[in-house]
């Protein structure tokens, strides 16, 4: 589907409208949509995917900010009388609304460059209602998303990511599937959440906090990274050297130290962090 005329991509929406066919057509092979699943897709822009995903399940609700695009996908889907649109800013909405008999939702979406972290920490903390989520996102976040220990791209958006989901890269996207073209390269990622967390902590918070602190100076040694928060002899309690800097530690090691500091009365309330508030950054 090309751009529509009459409707310039707004760059305050990190609007970018996928138009290449080939591409969107394996975006849904990759999906895999059945019709009685409940779908959500997040900023359906111009409805180039909304209308493949359409043609499967005529039940699709989309959450769009840009009021001027919603009269644009009521007119292109009048046919689809169960078709719902949420005007609504995403970062903001409760997806836990959607959910009718029980039924988990699965979030699809070409998801803005600007928000994408702050965005799927959100979606994040809905995990609970949530099948499975397909996202195309620029590059670099999925390298993120994906990262292991010892990766350059491993950091805290990894991490948070792992502790509630399975993350799987799927294929990359280049800036001509889109109009206006993107300076970056793009990917899509399938994200599901994991039935039995592999490593619950006893308080999730607090981990986001140690996670948050250790990455803020991941130059550091964690000895000094986390001076003030947790002490030496507490790291080597849980095994863990002092001397490892916070890129060297995994998901299970991270758990390990929230869950003795869980255990241990200590002043962090002011480190504390909410899954929906989380800011964009490079950790």
């Amino acid at each position: 589907m090309s751009n529509k005329p009459g409707h310039k991509a707004r760059k305050r929406f990190g609007q970018n409208f996928l138009h290449d066919q080939g591409v969107i057509e394996r975006i849904v092979r990759a999906i895999n949509p059945k019709p009685d699943d409940a779908l959500v897709e997040i900023g359906p822009g111009l409805g180039a995917l909304t209308e493949e995903m359409l043609a499967v399940n005529g039940r699709l609700q989309v959450v769009e900010l840009d009021r001027d695009l919603i009269p644009v996908l009521r007119t292109k889907f009048f046919n689809y009388p169960e078709f719902r649109i949420h005007e609504a800013d995403a970062l903001k909405f409760d997806f836990g609304q959607l959910v009718e008999d029980g039924r988990r939702i699965r979030i699809i979406g070409n998801l803005p460059y600007n928000i994408s972290t702050p965005l799927i920490f959100h979606l994040l903390a809905h995990s609970g209602v949530v099948e499975d989520m397909h996202f195309m996102l620029q590059k670099e976040v999925v390298q993120r998303l994906a990262a292991v220990p010892g990766d350059n791209n491993y950091g805290r958006l990894g991490i948070m990511a792992q502790y509630f989901c399975k993350v799987q890269p799927l294929f990359e996207v280049g800036p001509g599937a889109f109009k206006p073209a993107p300076k970056v390269d793009s990917a899509i990622v399938r994200m599901v959440p994991h039935e039995t967390l592999p490593h619950p902590a006893k308080d999730f918070k607090l981990l986001q906090s140690v996670v948050r602190t250790a990455f803020s100076a991941r130059r550091k040694t964690l000895r000094k990274g986390l001076a003030g928060m947790v002490t030496v002899e507490q790291l080597n309690r849980v095994g863990i050297d002092d001397g490892l800097r916070p890129e060297n530690l995994g998901l299970a090691d991270y758990v390990a130290i929230a869950d003795l500091l869980a255990d241990v009365p200590a002043e962090t309330g002011s480190m504390l962090i909410q899954p929906g508030t989380d800011e964009v950054s490079n950790d």
